[in-house]
């Protein structure tokens, strides 16, 4: 049935007006704006100005229990971010109800919390935020959820100032609440201006997100949308994804809802959404230490500045991807080889792109990512070259994801035509170089995917009698410091240390 609705937009002092049919899809952004669910029942909880929140209770990998210890004077994990217009909404029958950009559905945060409260026993709220007043402390509020269907418009300001909230150890979340491209768009082209070193990337299955609470193998949607799997995507920052982007709707079915005003309307189901959302809250509780702990500078002495003449110099592979998974951990790795060993080693991380500089004064490259990545002709070649030079090649796989770990098999053989990654196997001096490894210690997520695994598990490729690329399918990087990273596929820091210096001590001595 065909109807009229009325909508009126405080704008600049002006009102505009809009018509709408129900079976008709929309032609403008205001055709999206629309209430999308009932108010919430009582105001947001406020946050202490110098509270903190406390990190997961542990364990905080995997976290799969559902009966969890209360947290005391629960405070705000999420601040919703006040933006945009104003304006009424008139219904068939006549009522006026206000409405606004930011809060279509106003009650999806409370009943996520509720539902947070109720099957993961973890006591949390949100807040309302305004970017003007917002003191950019993710001590304080983990996440800036962002919520809409018109475009979303920020000044440089308010850019600048997510981006050091960001930086700082914040995540952003925005969801497209009713799967508005006019939403969608605008803020994915916002924070690529914010963060034009990054690049948006599709969550792969097997990322923690979807396995923190629920594994999240399957998805269900309204009519419009095709597909049985999930899709979110993100900007990576250090090993999390820092800004996350829905690009269908997630808070009416936290609100336990449809979208009955909007039939062409795309967002997932209640039971789908209830997931994700659950998900969510344990991931950004979780991954806010990771966060905040990657986000301090890497401390080494002014000797390490200086240009190393016969010290052991660790050196990055920049490539397209997430390539700096773990910004702090070598630096604290090759500290601990300074002191355990005689090996001269500089402490600095040298970046280096194989396509554009010089390798020939170096023998080790480290390669690390979370995701795809292509290596361009002339690094496929300069790579080859190092390696035939007698050179070293550690691979990382960053939280131990399947996107990676393809693009290194595809990447390797390129390089090394007729090569394959083969087990390396536990009698090899790579594993007793300064500290014998026989036995390995996993975060619980790696029995989940291999079973029990209780030894190294390393690849490599030999040229000329020696291990010259080494690969470790499981994050080896994590546990070179004490953070916890849930839901990884990673080495504790028990094992990930002491092995990490033995293969640093093969490079530096082969």
């Amino acid at each position: 049935m065909c109807y009229i609705r009325v909508v009126q937009i405080r704008f600049f002092g002006i009102l505009l007006f809009a018509g709408f049919c129900q079976s008709l899809l929309a032609a403008t952004e205001n055709d999206w704006f629309v209430p999308l669910g009932k108010p919430p029942e009582a105001p947001p909880k406020r946050i202490s100005g110098g509270e903190g929140f406390p990190p997961l209770p542990l364990p905080a990998t995997p976290l799969r229990q559902r009966a969890r210890k209360r947290q005391p004077t629960p405070p705000s994990l999420f601040g919703k971010v006040v933006w945009g217009e104003q304006g009424s909404f008139t219904y068939e029958g006549g009522n006026i109800t206000k409405i606004t950009d930011w809060n279509l559905c106003p009650a999806d945060l409370q009943h996520l919390f509720g539902k947070v409260q109720g099957k993961l026993g973890l006591q949390y709220g949100y807040d309302e935020v305004s970017l003007s007043s917002f003191p950019g402390d993710p001590d304080k509020m983990a996440v800036l959820f962002f919520s809409g269907t018109r475009t979303l418009k920020l000044d440089p300001q308010a850019l600048a100032q997510l981006r050091a909230y960001v930086l700082k150890g914040g995540m952003l979340v925005f969801d497209s609440v009713a799967g508005s491209p006019y939403f969608y768009d605008s803020a994915k082209s916002l924070m690529q201006q914010a963060f034009p070193e990054l690049a948006w990337r599709v969550l792969p299955s097997d990322h923690p997100l979807y396995h923190m609470v629920n594994d999240i193998n399957t998805a269900h949607y309204s009519p419009n949308v095709k597909s049985d799997k999930p899709y979110l995507e993100g900007l990576y920052v250090g090993s999390r994804v820092a800004v996350l982007m829905s690009k269908y709707g997630l808070g009416c079915g936290w609100d336990d809802h449809g979208v009955p005003l909007l039939e062409q309307a795309a967002y997932y189901d209640p039971a789908t959404a209830e997931n994700i959302g659950l998900n969510l809250v344990a991931y950004a509780i979780g991954y806010n230490r990771v966060g905040m702990e990657e986000s301090k500078p890497e401390l080494f002495a002014a000797v390490d500045e200086k240009t190393p003449t016969d010290e052991f110099v660790f050196a990055q592979i920049e490539h397209e991807g997430a390539f700096n998974v773990h910004p702090n951990s070598a630096t604290t790795l090759l500290s601990k080889l300074r002191t355990a060993t005689s090996l001269r080693v500089n402490l600095k991380r040298e970046v280096v792109d194989p396509g554009k500089d010089d390798l020939s004064n170096l023998s080790f490259l480290y390669l690390t990512g979370l995701d795809d990545f292509h290596l361009s002709d002339n690094a496929v070649t300069a790579l080859r070259g190092f390696l035939q030079r007698n050179g070293t090649l550690l691979i990382n796989n960053g939280l131990g994801l399947s996107t990676f770990d393809q693009a290194v098999r595809r990447e390797m053989a390129r390089v090394l035509p007729g090569s394959k990654l083969q087990p390396i196997p536990p009698s090899h001096s790579i594993f007793s170089s300064v500290v014998p490894v026989q036995t390995a210690d996993y975060t619980p997520a790696v029995s989940m995917k291999y079973g029990q695994l209780n030894t190294p598990k390393l690849e490599g490729i030999t040229l000329n009698g020696d291990v010259r690329v080494i690969y470790s399918p499981i994050d080896l990087e994590a546990g070179w410091e004490a953070t916890e990273y849930p839901m990884a596929l990673a080495y504790r820091s028990d094992t990930a240390t002491p092995l990490g210096m033995n293969i640093l001590m093969y490079a530096a001595t082969h």
